[in-house]
């Protein structure tokens, strides 16, 4: 199998030590990274097109080598976007660099604002995604579940298996992730116990999430693949959106995920979080501070006004903080609740959203897409109806089972 060619459009990792960390992670999925061949003509060119004189050498290669992609005269298979997280102007460049090739290309794009911390671990997860949907673009366009198989999900904070026959989910299975071998055993029982089959009638296994290789090394999966291509894959599937544009929201327990989807195939894409205040984890946090289970959380912010109270979930600490502050001063349940819905929907609005192309219809999954209010909170900020599939929790284990129906014939 030839190396994927991940074309890089960036600026600074070379002077904060971060460039060997690229290249580390994109080896790790067996890529390259390159950066397009261009002239001086080339660079002159770049004003023209994007209307923006910037000042950074960096940037004007990074313009320069973007339009050689899109016009061709440079092959890649993927492009990786590159630039320091203390620069305005980059920002800027970063976002419409990777708007202009998803609009003008059919090339993966991901866009990273990098510290000198990043480490190739940190970008694993993207290269990984970029590498699967060069490599497995057909799988991907795979729309019908076929035969009997197995998808689990192993995520950080819960664990979720779903059995799928002739396209019909047959059995489910939901648990908390504690080890993360017995969490994935333990959810496989109960799917399969609820479909009504045995784990030897399986004809195939696919496995995403952050313990996946680790559980499909364990049960011999067929399909061992990053939860970004997976979830966007279970996503429109189970929204019925697998034909045009969609975007998909994914708020996690650890992360959070954003995804531009055309055809079923992701084009753009973001992950990761500054804190864990603007994800599933500080909704846990609120929840259990209101003495409530986090299934009632979305109820109850349904009835409040998030107005009412201010609320910086931006940092998990300062959110806690925000919240304790809020009751102490009379505050409602209610009103608390949906301040702590509105302020995570905002930061992974401010955070991701503005990373990725926003198309309708907008599909939001996992295990905070059944707090209601968390979904108000983003279709209020967004303008639009959100759209919650059934079975929205289970979009990983979902994806993983049909894409996995792809590898029947090779069992």
């Amino acid at each position: 199998m030839s190396k994927v060619r991940i074309a890089q459009l960036s600026c600074g990792p070379e002077y904060s030590g971060v460039q060997n960390e690229i290249a580390e992670a994109a080896r790790s999925v067996d890529a390259e990274i390159f950066f397009p061949d261009i002239t001086l003509k080339d660079i002159r060119s770049g004003f023209d097109l994007f209307g923006l004189d910037v000042r950074s050498p960096d940037l004007k290669l990074a313009i320069a080598r973007a339009r050689a992609l899109v016009e061709g005269t440079v092959d890649a298979d993927a492009v990786f976007i590159a630039t320091c997280f203390r620069c305005a102007e980059a920002a800027i460049v970063r976002n419409e660099l990777r708007r202009y090739i998803h609009e003008n290309s059919r090339l993966p794009v991901v866009s990273y604002s990098f510290t000198e911390r990043t480490t190739a671990g940190t970008l694993l997860t993207r290269m990984e995604a970029l590498t699967t949907i060069a490599r497995r673009r057909a799988l991907l366009a795979r729309e019908v579940q076929e035969g009997l198989t197995l998808g689990v999900d192993s995520g950080s904070s819960t664990t979720k298996a779903i059995v799928m026959r002739d396209n019909q989910i047959i059995g489910t299975g939901w648990l908390p992730t504690t080890a993360v071998l017995k969490s994935a055993e333990d959810v496989i029982e109960l799917a399969l116990n609820e479909a009504g089959v045995s784990r030897d009638e399986i004809q195939a296994v696919g496995t995403t999430g952050y313990g996946r290789f680790l559980v499909g090394e364990k049960i011999g999966a067929n399909l061992i693949q990053e939860e970004l291509t997976v979830n966007s894959k279970g996503a429109v599937y189970l929204a019925d959106s697998q034909h045009g544009p969609s975007t998909v929201i994914d708020i996690g327990g650890m992360d959070n995920k954003a995804i531009s989807v055309q055809d079923g195939i992701p084009g753009t894409f973001t992950m990761g979080g500054i804190c864990a205040g603007a994800s599933g984890r500080f909704l846990e946090m609120t929840a259990k501070r209101l003495g409530v289970d986090i299934t009632e959380l979305g109820p109850l912010a349904m009835k409040g006004m998030s107005t009412m109270v201010p609320m910086n979930s931006y940092c998990i600490v300062f959110g806690t903080q925000s919240l304790v502050n809020a009751l102490a001063a009379g505050s409602s349940q209610e009103d608390v609740a949906a301040a702590a819905c509105h302020s995570v929907a905002e930061q992974v609005f401010e955070q991701q959203l503005q990373e990725v192309d926003i198309k309708e219809p907008v599909i939001m999954v996992g295990g905070t897409s059944l707090i209601q209010g968390l979904v108000r909170a983003m279709g209020d900020l967004l303008q639009t109806d959100i759209v919650v599939p059934h079975h929205s929790q289970y979009i990983g284990a979902v994806g993983s089972a049909l894409l996995a129906s792809g590898f029947i014939k090779d069992r």
